[in-house]
């Protein structure tokens, strides 16, 4: 069934609009984890460039997304979408009266059939999410809702005070769930002001049918800890601990007399796996002492493997590097249109940059080192 799954899927895909997920960054290719959270970023700090700026980031949380598609809801989205009136109905088929059951031991609950939802551990449930939630857009300029599969984060861009296009973004956004049978879970539901003005008070909170949504100071944003501050010390105390944490089973191999070659293979599946989550998106900005820091484990880890091992910042500038290519080459990537060319084509145009807080960020960092600079 995984297989004919497989078929449909590329089916679908390919007579689906070229630019349909702008900014769905899941279950697509040459896209990933860290383009959703750096061009967020970007948004974010190119926004607080202005005077009397400020950035609101709502992070949304869903209660089971995929139990709660409707397949009536979904087909007529997909027929606006371009596909036949066939693969709907062999879709609507697909998501309707699936039986489902209980095993606990030797004792089987009894049968019930559901017309709702996504079936777990499918190949098209992840697409089919996506496409039921494509629609789920900003609809005021001063707003941008960024995706990966179910996570979601508004970024609301605020100049002086005028905070009405955000809050009405957020109603939006509440309607839009409302229509389409997806809950909210207020309770995990968190906002994170990001204000550098020297004047900025409190800000008033953000109510959600009629519960008040919690102002943190920092938050986890598909594994990146994102600080009020955008300071990324808490990213790299929580990398070095994961990255410790695996050391220790580094020594233990060494001691069972593993070959450097595995004691060096197992280092770049656990320990540097680890530093290179994302690495993009806060690496750049990492205070020096903190780079020291990680870079002392990788040290340790030189010295139990015996083998030369590479740092961070050419793992960085390497890692940089590929996904400004990756970006480049994809026509319908939504950060493509930072890579502006200069009429030799040899160079890319630089960004304007006013603080080193955005000029330390991914894209301005590419930039200058795919200009040599």
């Amino acid at each position: 069934m995984k297989c004919f799954e497989r078929l449909v899927m590329a089916h679908i895909n390919h007579n689906l609009p070229v630019k349909l997920y702008a900014l769905q960054f899941a279950y697509r290719s040459n896209k990933s984890m860290a383009d959703a959270i750096s061009l967020a970023l970007h948004s974010s700090l190119e926004h607080l460039e202005n005077k009397d700026a400020y950035v609101r980031l709502l992070f949304i949380d869903y209660s089971s997304a995929l139990n709660t598609i409707i397949p009536n809801n979904l087909i007529p989205k997909l027929r606006n979408l371009g596909l036949s009136t066939q693969i709907c109905s062999w879709i609507f088929n697909f998501l309707t009266d699936r039986t489902q059951a209980v095993k606990i031991g030797d004792q089987l609950s009894s049968t019930i059939t559901l017309s709702t939802g996504a079936p777990q551990g499918c190949v098209l449930s992840p697409l089919l999410y996506s496409l039921y939630t494509h629609d789920c857009v900003a609809k005021l300029p001063s707003n941008s809702i960024y995706k990966f599969a179910d996570d979601t984060i508004i970024v609301g861009r605020i100049l002086g005070n005028d905070e009405s296009e955000y809050k009405e973004e957020i109603k939006n956004l509440v309607a839009w769930c409302e229509d389409n049978n997806l809950s909210l879970n207020v309770s995990k539901t968190k906002e994170l002001v990001v204000d550098f003005r020297r004047s900025s008070g409190p800000h008033d909170p953000i109510y959600i049918s009629g519960a008040q949504l919690e102002q943190v100071k920092s938050f986890k944003f598909l594994g990146v800890n994102i600080t009020n501050e955008l300071t990324w010390s808490n990213q790299a105390e929580s990398t070095a601990k994961k990255a410790h944490q695996c050391l220790y089973f580094l020594r233990k191999l060494k001691k069972f007399g593993l070959s450097p070659k595995t004691l060096t293979n197992f280092y770049r599946c656990t320990v540097e796996s680890t530093f290179l989550g994302c690495i993009t998106t806060w690496y750049g900005s990492c205070p020096v002492q903190d780079r020291k820091k990680l870079q002392k484990i990788v040290n340790l880890a030189q010295h139990i493997t015996q083998t030369n091992l590479p740092s961070l910042d050419s793992l960085y500038t390497t890692r940089c590097r590929s996904s400004a290519a990756r970006i480049i080459k994809n026509k319908t990537h939504p950060a493509k249109t930072l890579f502006d060319p200069l009429p030799s084509e040899r160079r890319f145009r630089s960004l304007k940059i006013r603080t080193a807080r955005f000029g330390n960020s991914f894209f301005p960092t590419v930039i200058r080192l795919l200009n040599g600079s």
